[in-house]
């Protein structure tokens, strides 16, 4: 069952893109908004990037590597955006997303 051989790293893409899909949310809700317009570009991003990542592990579709890896490098991005900014939500997503980063690339191979 594909959805058993990825479930570490469909854990940590479903994971994130809950984190990123919070980040952005609550950087909408910071008092300078347009300081945040990358961060919250990329939490959009990475949420989906995640949540497309985990659907095809979970189908377990022949491009399910391809995805990762991509996913992988929105992660950091967005992992490296996110660090930059000292909100504790920020900093969370960040942390999820160099774990998602991680898991992406080793499933990737």
């Amino acid at each position: 069952m594909p959805h058993e051989t990825y479930a570490a790293c469909i854990e940590a893409c479903n994971g994130c893109a809950t984190a990123c899909n919070h980040c952005a949310a609550s950087c909408l809700k910071e008092s300078d908004v347009a300081m945040m317009a990358r961060c919250i570009a990329l939490d959009i991003d990475c949420a989906a990037a995640c949540q497309f990542a985990a659907a095809a592990m979970a189908r377990g579709s022949e491009h399910a590597r391809s995805i990762c890896a991509v996913c992988a490098d929105i992660c950091q991005a967005c992992g490296e955006e996110c660090a930059k900014h000292k909100a504790g939500h920020c900093q969370a997503c960040a942390k999820a997303c160099r774990e998602c980063a991680a898991a992406c690339r080793s499933m990737a191979g």
